[in-house]
Order: C-alpha cells, then sequence, then structure tokens
C-alpha cells in the first residue's frame, strides 16, 4: 500500500492511496473463514459448505467493507504519525473519475480532498485588555430577593370568599338550556382551576364574593376557549370536546389563595437549617453574599464573551472556507440545505477559529482535565440546580450521589469536562492580558448582551 499527500495550498491537500492485493488479501480469507463456519445453505450441514462456494457467493461484498476499513484505518494512522492536523475529515475528491470495478479489479486507488488546520502561535500581553464587569448588588435586588423566597416558600390556603385570584376547587355537572342536569351528561368532580385561566371577563367577574358550597352556571366554551384545558377541566378526550353542548354548573367546594410565607426564623430555618441564620441583618448578608456569587458567575460568563472576541480580532488566520462548506453539506444532507449553510457559516466559523485557538492554548499551556475535576464541577452544578429551587443548605453526601448520577450521562460527563477546560484556557489569558476591572449596574450588564 501506498500513501502521498500533495498540498493545494496551504489549507488544502489531497492523500492518495493505492491498494495492491496482498495488502487485504488476508483480512478477506479471515472473514470468509469466519463466515463459513455460520453460513447454511440447502443440501449442506452448518459450517460444512465447500469454501469456495462461500468465496464465490460473499467475496466481493467481503472486499468492499475490508478494503473501506482499511482505508480509514490507513488514513487515520498516517494523519495521526505525520501530526497532520485537519478539520472536518477526509472527503472523497470531486476529481477523482475512475469508476471502480469491484468485481474484477485486484489494484484500487482512492483519492481524498483534506482541509487542513492552519499553523497558530499564540502570544499574549498587558497590551492586551479585556473588561471585566463587577456587578454591583443594591437594596432593590436584595428586597426582590427575599419577596422571591417567600414566594417559593409560600403555600395555598383556605379563604372565606371569592376576590378575583383565586383558585377554586369543586365539581362539574352538565344542564340544558333551562338549567336543569342532563341525564347522563358530563360530571367532573374534585376539578380544580385558577381564575387568572378564565378568559371572559364576565365570567370571571361573575364568581366575585361567592363561597364554598355556591353554583354558578357557566358557558364553558367562552370561559375556557382552549380545548386542551377544557377536556382536562371535565376529564374527557379532547376529540369529543367539539361535540358537547357547552353549558355547566359548577359547584365551588373550596376557594385556595396563594400565600407567601412570612419573613421570620421559620423561613430562614427552611432556607439555611435551624438557627444558621437568625436576624433580618443576617438573611441580608446572606442574600448579598448569594447575589454576588451568581452575579459573579454573570460577570465570569461575559469575561468569556469578550475574551473569545478579543482573541479572534487580534488572531486572524483563514480557513479552507469551500471545503468546510462541502463537508458541512455532505454531514448534512437531510438537516439543512446548501443555502442555510451558507447563511449560518459566518457563526460556524467563528466557532472553529476559538476552538482552534483555544486548543492551540490548551496544548502550548499543556492544559489537563482530572477526574476529580469533572466531580468538583459536577458537585457545584448539582449545589446551583438545588439553590434554584431554594434548597440552600444541601448536605455533602445529597451533592456527592446527584453529581454521581449526573457523570453516568456521557453528555452532562462531557460539558463538565468542557467547562472546566474553558475555565481553565480563561484562567490562562487572565494571567496574561490586563483585565480591565469596571463596576457597573445590572441594567446596563443586561444591556450588553443586546448586540450579542
Amino acid at each position: 500500500m501506498n500513501i502521498t499527500k500533495e498540498n493545494v495550498n496551504a489549507l488544502n491537500a489531497t492523500l492518495k492511496i493505492c491498494i495492491e492485493e496482498k495488502d487485504y488479501n488476508d483480512r478477506v480469507d479471515e472473514v470468509l473463514k469466519d463466515y463459513r463456519k455460520k453460513v447454511t445453505l440447502d443440501g449442506f450441514r452448518p459450517g460444512k459448505v465447500p469454501a469456495g462456494m462461500v468465496r464465490k457467493m460473499y467475496r466481493t461484498p467481503v472486499m468492499v467493507e475490508e478494503i473501506n476499513k482499511l482505508v480509514s484505518e490507513s488514513i487515520s494512522n498516517y494523519l495521526k504519525q505525520g501530526e497532520i492536523k485537519i478539520l472536518g475529515e477526509p472527503l472523497p475528491s470531486e476529481k477523482q473519475e475512475k469508476e471502480i470495478d469491484w468485481e474484477n479489479q485486484s489494484e484500487f486507488e482512492f483519492v481524498f480532498d483534506l482541509g487542513l488546520a492552519p499553523r497558530l502561535e499564540i502570544s499574549l500581553s498587558q497590551k492586551d485588555k479585556i473588561p471585566l464587569y463587577e456587578i454591583k448588588v443594591d437594596k432593590k435586588m436584595i428586597d426582590e430577593t427575599k419577596e422571591s423566597y417567600a414566594g417559593r416558600m409560600g403555600n395555598m390556603i383556605k379563604v372565606e370568599q371569592v376576590e378575583g385570584s383565586e383558585s377554586l376547587k369543586g365539581d362539574f355537572i352538565q344542564i340544558d338550556r333551562e338549567g336543569n342536569p342532563i341525564d347522563g351528561g358530563i360530571i367532573s368532580m374534585d376539578t380544580q382551576f385558577s381564575l387568572e385561566v378564565i378568559k371572559d371577563n364576565n365570567t370571571k367577574k361573575a364568581f366575585i364574593a361567592k363561597q364554598a358550597g355556591e353554583t354558578f352556571d357557566m358557558d364553558i366554551r367562552r370561559a375556557f376557549p382552549n380545548e386542551t384545558e377544557i377536556a382536562s377541566l371535565l376529564k374527557i378526550d379532547k376529540s369529543v370536546v367539539p361535540e358537547i353542548a357547552p353549558n355547566f354548573r359548577f359547584t365551588i367546594k373550596e376557594i385556595l389563595k396563594f400565600r407567601k410565607a412570612e419573613i421570620n426564623q421559620d423561613l430562614f430555618d427552611k432556607l439555611y437549617g435551624k438557627d444558621e441564620v437568625k436576624t433580618m441583618e443576617e438573611f441580608e448578608t446572606r442574600i448579598s453574599d448569594e447575589l454576588k456569587g451568581g452575579l459573579s458567575r454573570d460577570s465570569e460568563y461575559r469575561f468569556t464573551i469578550d475574551a473569545r472576541k478579543t482573541m479572534l480580532k487580534k488572531f486572524k488566520f483563514d480557513l479552507p472556507v469551500e471545503f468546510l462548506k462541502r463537508w458541512l453539506t455532505l454531514a448534512n444532507e437531510d438537516k439543512f440545505t446548501a443555502e442555510q449553510i451558507d447563511e449560518d457559516f459566518p457563526k460556524f466559523e467563528d466557532d472553529l477559529k476559538w476552538q482552534l485557538i483555544r486548543d492551540q492554548i490548551m496544548k502550548d499551556q499543556e492544559i489537563r482535565v482530572e477526574a476529580d475535576e469533572v466531580k468538583a464541577a459536577a458537585k457545584e452544578m448539582a449545589l446551583m440546580q438545588f439553590q434554584q429551587y431554594g434548597m440552600m443548605n444541601v448536605p455533602d453526601e445529597n451533592l456527592e450521589n446527584y453529581a454521581s448520577e449526573m457523570l453516568k450521562n456521557e453528555e452532562e460527563r462531557r460539558k463538565s469536562y468542557d467547562r472546566i477546560l474553558e475555565k481553565k484556557v480563561m484562567d490562562y489569558i487572565r494571567e496574561s492580558v490586563k483585565v480591565d476591572n469596571k463596576q457597573i449596574t445590572i441594567e446596563k450588564f443586561n444591556k450588553l448582551f443586546e448586540n450579542n
């Protein structure tokens, strides 16, 4: 077998592979021997079909498969041994016009197009400046967070009468135009809905001041125009909703109103554990620290955006654009058209350039990710997820178990690995450039994303 590489230019090359019968013959014979052990044919016992017959029946498809495997392996080994970094995957050359006669040929020639990764030299200094925003925590943010916690820890309580935003629990019964229950009509017991989902204002107003035990007649289609909602309320199949008579009587059993938790010691204990926080001042200090932590993550995220923009602007280089478009088209022919790929290519190009810059930094700085770092990152992600639901004081054992379950998922494990790599690259960039620290309000900080 002979492999030769010819550079078309700095970013494109062709790879020619010439294969002789001796390169693949032993592989084909081994597969055919295995086939003979398994093949069944009328008139022969299993494993006793003559070798010549097996060869005549299966040699060509086996040869095609083994040659394709050999070509793939050879390309991979050649690129690895030659430390040739490519973009995308090798593509069969569009200029190779010879058709292959698998039945009669014994020697084969394959030509592939390669998109070559550009050579990069990454050098950073204090002349390179990247902003890092410190978001101020103000009283308004602390007060809003207090109210948010009170809302999370709130519950539904029974009230005497309807005021307008309550949830009602009761029974629906289908009635005729005179208000009489329909014999064999629809009955739905213990149904619950919020008055806020009623779309008809007249229906909503008619509930005001009603108490448990009272009834109200309504056109259910007018009150709830959504057929899925009606099916759920009446506990019937959605397909029959258009056919039903719309008049129903609703008997109120309970009137429920959401009440926020009071901001007191009981709330502090539920959030942070028994007596971990004892005063309003301590509560606000905790909230301030939590906000700073969350805002710090937002600030770090913004730093990655600005660092990436700075790197792309500083290190300008070309890619094999036409090759990459062709590769993307072939790889996504069932998902995207060539026109869609053309339209989205600038974003893809920036993403790929950043990936190449990031990979070069990792190589130059010998950045690695260890297993214990992946586990720690998963625990941190688990804690953030618990905190989103108001669970601020989660035992380490629970985090450990949750993180272990997360990492059983290959996608989650990859995400944790990538987050650590990204952070290490950003840490290197931060150490190497001039960081321009800026204080900013949350409102102005959010505006930074309007054009990104």
